[in-house]
This record gives C-alpha cells, sequence and structure tokens, in this order.
C-alpha cells in the first residue's frame, strides 16, 4: 500500500533570509496526517506518562498534549494487552475529540505486541538493542564473525513480519537507538561510542531496504549531549554516502527536569538543527509531558523554524536605559503574547535600538525621559508619554490590521 502525501510547503530555505541555514533533504514520512521530513516543518512530539491499560486516562493524556501542540503523541506498549487497549483509545480519541497520530513504544522481544499494535497506529518505535534481545554473558571476550552473523539473521527473521505489515499499511517505524541500551555485540565490536549507535541503526535500516521498505524515521538519542551530536552527524554522512536520506528523530534522552533539563536538551537538539539536521523533536523531561512542549517551539522558534509566538527583542539594560526595561517588557509580553508571527522590539535607548530592532515589526523605544517612540519596521510612527506606550503600541497594531483578541 503507496501512502500518498501532499507536497511540502513552500518556506524559505534559509535561516530569517540570512542564507546561514540550509536544511538537510529527507524523504517524507507520514504519521497518520503529519509528515516528518521532506521540507515539512520539523514536527514536535512527546509521549503520556499515563499506563496505556488506564484507557480513559490514555485519552485525557494524550488529549492534553495534543491540545498543548503536540502533533505526535507516543505510547508505551509492554505487553500484548497494552496492544490491545490501544485498538479502543484510538476509537474513544475518534469518537471524544478527533483523530490524533499515535506512535506504539516497542521493545523487548516485542514482535507479537508489535503486529497487534501496528494495527492501531501510525507508526511503531522500536529499539534496535532490545527487539531481538541476547542476554549478555559475564565471560564473553569477543563476538566472532559467525556469531555476529547468526545474530543479525535471526533479527532479520524477528523483523520481517513487522516490516512486511507495516508496508502494507502503509504506516512509519521509528529505528529508536538508544546509547545506554546497545546490544552486547554492538558494544564489542565498535565500543560504547556513536559509531555503535550508527552501525545498530544501519543494520536494522538494510533489512528494511531489502524488504523494499522506507518509511522510516531514525533516532539515536543519548543522555550525554556530545554523544547525541555525534552520533546524528555520523548517520547523516553515512546515510549520504549510501544514497538513503531518512529523516531524523532528535532528542536528548533522560535530560532531567528544571531549568537544566531545558538547557541540556536545547544544547543538543538547537545544535543540530542549525546544522540543518532533525525532521522531529521531542524534548525528554522529567515532568509533565505538556511542559516539554513550550521547550520544543521555543527552540523551534528562536532558530527560525517555526513561527508560533510573537518574537520579543529586548536589550539587557544599561546605564542609558530610560525606563524601568524589565517592567516594561513584561507589560508589553501581557499586552500582546497571545498574538502569533510578530516581532516586538522593546530598547531601552535610541543608541542600539534602531540598529539591533531592525527586523522587528514593531519597536518600543526609549529616546527622552519620560517619552518613548513607537516604530513600524524602520520607520518612527510617533511619540508618546512613557505611561501610554503600551496602550498606544496596542492600538499601532490593531490600526495595522494585525491584533486578534485572546
Amino acid at each position: 500500500m503507496q501512502t500518498s502525501l501532499p507536497a511540502a510547503p513552500q518556506t524559505p530555505t534559509d535561516n530569517a533570509g540570512y542564507g546561514l541555514y540550509h536544511r538537510r533533504e529527507t524523504i517524507p514520512v507520514a504519521v497518520g496526517d503529519v509528515i516528518i521530513g521532506g521540507g515539512h516543518p520539523v514536527v514536535v512530539q512527546s509521549m503520556i506518562n499515563e499506563d496505556t491499560l488506564d484507557i480513559a486516562g490514555a485519552v485525557a493524556g494524550i488529549r492534553r498534549l495534543h491540545e498543548a501542540g503536540c502533533e505526535i503523541v507516543r505510547v508505551t506498549v509492554p505487553s500484548l494487552g497494552h496492544a490491545y487497549a490501544l485498538a479502543e483509545i484510538r476509537q474513544q480519541l475518534h469518537a471524544t475529540y478527533r483523530p490524533v497520530p499515535l506512535v506504539a513504544d516497542v521493545h523487548h522481544n516485542g514482535l507479537k505486541i508489535a503486529l497487534e499494535v501496528a494495527k492501531h497506529v501510525d507508526k511503531v518505535r522500536i529499539n534496535p538493542g532490545l527487539f531481538v534481545f541476547e542476554k549478555p554473558k559475564p565471560q564473553r571476550t569477543e563476538y566472532t564473525e559467525a556469531e555476529f552473523a547468526e545474530i543479525g539473521d535471526k533479527i532479520r527473521d524477528t523483523l520481517k513480519p513487522l516490516v512486511l505489515s507495516l508496508k502494507e499499511q502503509g504506516k512509519a517505524m521509528r529505528i529508536g537507538v538508544n546509547h545506554g541500551s546497545l546490544a552486547e555485540r554492538m558494544l564489542f565490536t565498535y565500543g560504547d561510542t556513536p559509531e555503535g549507535m550508527v552501525e545498530s541503526a544501519l543494520e536494522f535500516i538494510r533489512i528494511c531496504e531489502s524488504l523494499d521498505y522506507q518509511n522510516l524515521v531514525i533516532s539515536l538519542k543519548a543522555a550525554r549531549v556530545q554523544v547525541m551530536i555525534a552520533a546524528y552527524r555520523l548517520m547523516a554522512k553515512r546515510l549520504q554516502e549510501l544514497g538513503t536520506n531518512y529523516p531524523f528523530h532528535l532528542g536528548v534522552t533522560e535530560a532531567g527536569d528544571g531549568e537544566y533539563g531545558r538547557i541540556k536538551s536545547t544544547a543538543g537538539i538547537a545544535t543540530l538543527l542549525a546544522d540543518g539536521i532533525g525532521d522531529t523533536i521531542r524534548v525528554s523531561l522529567t515532568e509533565a509531558p505538556e511542559k516539554e512542549i513550550p521547550v520544543c517551539y521555543g527552540i523551534l522558534q528562536a532558530l527560525g523554524l517555526r513561527k508560533t509566538m510573537v518574537e520579543y527583542v529586548a536589550c539587557p539594560s544599561c546605564g542609558r536605559t530610560l525606563f524601568n526595561l524589565e517592567e516594561v517588557l513584561q507589560q508589553v509580553r501581557q499586552a500582546t503574547s497571545h498574538l502569533t508571527g510578530l516581532d516586538i522590539a522593546v530598547m531601552g535607548c535610541i543608541v542600539n535600538g534602531l540598529g539591533e530592532m531592525a527586523d522587528a515589526d514593531y519597536g518600543y523605544v526609549g529616546k527622552q525621559a519620560g517619552y518613548i517612540s513607537l516604530y513600524r519596521g524602520r520607520e518612527e510612527i510617533k511619540k508618546v508619554p512613557a505611561d501610554q506606550g503600551v496602550q498606544e503600541l496596542v492600538a499601532l497594531i490593531k490600526a495595522d490590521g494585525r491584533w486578534v483578541d485572546p
């Protein structure tokens, strides 16, 4: 069954018009009504933390994530019972909300589970290190070529029915390598390295290609940012050499929580996106899943890849600042943060103001004590008393027809 995919939207290939960004070209892969890769916008996804056997809870969790802006939702499927539950979850979503692109997470020796759950979801994620699980042998010192090949044949025999099922249904697979769960033979052969991660994924990719199946998304996640970045860069290079171009799912696994979890995730994901690598992202936080979504969109907005909120440009304040910059920025944000697609600059003085806000749609600039100047682009529109600045800014946006009510 061949999936018919819509053409990719016509979007700039550079970053904010500066010619700095060239995105890696990939094939498009459909996950429900969402397209990963193929020039389509970078997709945001996350994973519910409810037990999939709790059908009502899972439906509610999926809906919360989707309403928060999550475009693809993943659920864990550790048993056949969980796989059967997804049929009811999908049915209830359709009946009480709307179809949501779903991904099933399948791990240890999961062929039976994967074959069942493939009927009820849009993509199946498998972990090459666990899909055909070989219990490590403490006394082992090496793998012979024959042993390596024997396990490879077993993997092919186990994976083949799932590949053929997904191919027939026109559904997708994520080959999701985790640095922390590499198979023992990969560790012995390549070490605990990005190369081992890449080779683990390539083994599964070759099996899929031999069965004429290419609806693949690849991930190579690690808890260490440096390892994750190196693995994705190496995989991009290897696929280019092989003449294939599957889309990538980016993420720093087990990033933790709070400010550092967000910084760590951003360091890995944004670095690769700035390289032009990455087609869908997940920020993995030890928090409610809905809290991951603003971080994803923040990363994409900062890199100019998605425009989902107001972009605020504001100077850090200095001795030249003519008003309480922090306070005014919060007032401007409170009045306008519900808008989308606008750049608004709040600048404390004129010295750097015009240059630094040159690309903003609107500017709020201190030019003399007690007064601020409002700009549309580079054009000064009016000078108003400082205590009327925010309301006059709102009035200007309304006059230009770019305002929507909260």
